[in-house]
């Protein structure tokens, strides 16, 4: 390899990396960041919710289609493309000057995220022609997902502390602006022209009906679980996502293709997925606001003490394919889930006079236990289908982890609403609202313990679970 090649490689690598960790460190950022927002903008918690899901459902329903539009239209374009929107929509959320622009930046930013992170990866697969090198290319821009993550609490508590919330959108206008400059010097262009056509149908009826869905479960306490809008809008969601599974049933080149599912690991793991999406980022987003709300911290100091999940989950996470090769998916993910579980039931007794000291190993067991999770359920998904569709199967496994976080962050904020509209406390509403998560977390145990196990075609392939195609840990 000469040197102008390595070279070439090595600024490639550098600005992928550094455009998925702005888009991790987004993600969890804003969670160090809304108790200030809600006290700036005084809003409620629906508000929040839509801050979050915004961001998060868009990213969800368009991570699968930002991944065909890189192969069809090229991969450098996309990635500047999503690069772009992300920046632009950034500057739209810093200078939001109510609730309801900054949640359309938030949604912007969610389509840049979904475009820039899949255009990134597939830009790494091309530069890295041998599997060696690639696997060692992704596993960087893996670590930089979770330095994005892990970073999140903390930078987002310390530039709120020195400013406000603004200031976390705000930081990301400079990177992005500079990896445009960058990118479009140095990315070489590339594409896949036999890719499948963009299933225009199923995509526009699975964003309509997982937000139907959304909407329902956000604003039902708000305008009442059985007034007519909210009724119509979980009619709504029946009606458009079966039209979704009807037309992707019929279609030729579906967006997702159900015959995956008949396969009974690729269904489980994906629905053990949608779990660990439900309690990581459900309960993650009320820690910081238990923090605040409930024992009177500052943002920069909530930030700091939830670092020991988010850490937790950077380190295990690497090693969890090892584990799970040696010991095999259903010990591996049955163990994690419990744990976890084990940990949000734990956090749901903690109080407001409730010691750190007493509280920091429970955060620490939850995220060992979705640490562990994470790139298991993924190999498993992977292991069930042809070695083709393995790419394919990574990038469902990612979208339903985001869905069940669209919903952990729906439907637990109901859960606290419903609370408090009973006369409970704020306080007694989040501990219901960690119960709830920790006991379908539990359940899910149960369930991976008894159905997630390999066909025999895909046992073979069990000792490899994330050598295939590496966990994105993106939005």
């Amino acid at each position: 390899m000469t040197d102008t090649v390595r070279s070439n490689r090595v600024a490639l690598l550098t600005v992928t990396c550094v455009g998925q960790f702005m888009a991790l460190l987004d993600g969890t950022i804003v969670g160090a960041a809304l108790p200030n927002i809600q006290q700036k903008l005084d809003t409620t918690l629906t508000g929040l919710q839509w801050i979050v899901n915004a961001y998060v459902m868009l990213a969800a329903m368009l991570l699968l289609t930002g991944g065909v539009f890189a192969d069809r239209f090229g991969r450098r374009r996309v990635f500047l493309l999503g690069v772009g929107i992300f920046t632009a929509a950034s500057l739209l959320c810093a200078l939001a000057p109510s609730l309801e622009w900054l949640i359309v930046g938030r949604a912007l930013q969610g389509i840049g995220g979904a475009t820039l992170s899949p255009a990134s990866l597939a830009l790494l697969a091309s530069a890295y022609p041998v599997a060696q090198e690639r696997i060692r290319a992704i596993g960087l821009w893996a670590g930089f997902s979770g330095i994005g993550l892990a970073a999140g609490p903390v930078v987002g508590g310390v530039l709120v502390d020195l400013s406000d919330w603004r200031a976390i959108f705000l930081v990301n206008v400079p990177i992005g602006v500079v990896l445009l400059l960058v990118g479009a010097r140095i990315l070489t262009e590339s594409r896949n022209p036999s890719v499948a056509p963009f299933d225009v149908p199923g995509q526009l009826l699975s964003v309509l009906g997982v937000g139907a869905l959304t909407f329902g479960l956000i604003e039902g306490a708000d305008l009442g679980w059985a007034s007519p809008i909210i009724l119509g809008s979980f009619a709504a969601a029946v009606v458009l996502l079966g039209g979704f599974l009807a037309t992707e049933a019929r279609s030729e080149a579906p967006m997702v293709p159900l015959r995956m599912f008949r396969h009974r690991l690729f269904s489980v793991s994906n629905t053990a997925m949608v779990v660990v999406g439900f309690g990581l980022m459900g309960s993650g987003f009320f820690f910081s606001q238990f923090f605040v709300f409930v024992q009177g911290t500052s943002v920069l100091r909530a930030g700091i003490e939830n670092l020991p999940c988010t850490i937790a989950m950077v380190i295990v996470s690497p090693f969890a394919a090892r584990i799970a090769a040696r010991f095999g998916f259903r010990t591996v993910v049955t163990v994690g889930l419990a744990l976890a579980g084990a940990g949000l039931l734990a956090w749901g007794a903690v109080h407001h006079d409730t010691a750190y000291t007493d509280m920091w190993w429970r955060l620490l067991i939850i995220g060992i236990g979705f640490g562990l999770t994470m790139s298991p359920l993924t190999g498993a998904a992977i292991s069930s289908v042809t070695p083709h569709e393995g790419g394919l199967a990574s990038g469902i496994s990612n979208t339903t982890r985001q869905i069940g976080a669209v919903l952990g962050v729906a439907v637990l904020g109901a859960v606290v609403r419903i609370r408090q509209d009973h006369g409970a406390t704020l306080e007694t509403g989040l501990q219901t609202a960690f119960v709830a998560a920790g006991l379908v977390t539990v359940l899910s145990a149960v369930f991976t313990a008894l159905l997630l196990r390999p066909r025999s075609t895909a046992a073979a392939r069990e000792s490899r679970p994330a050598e295939s195609a590496p966990a994105q840990t993106g939005t």
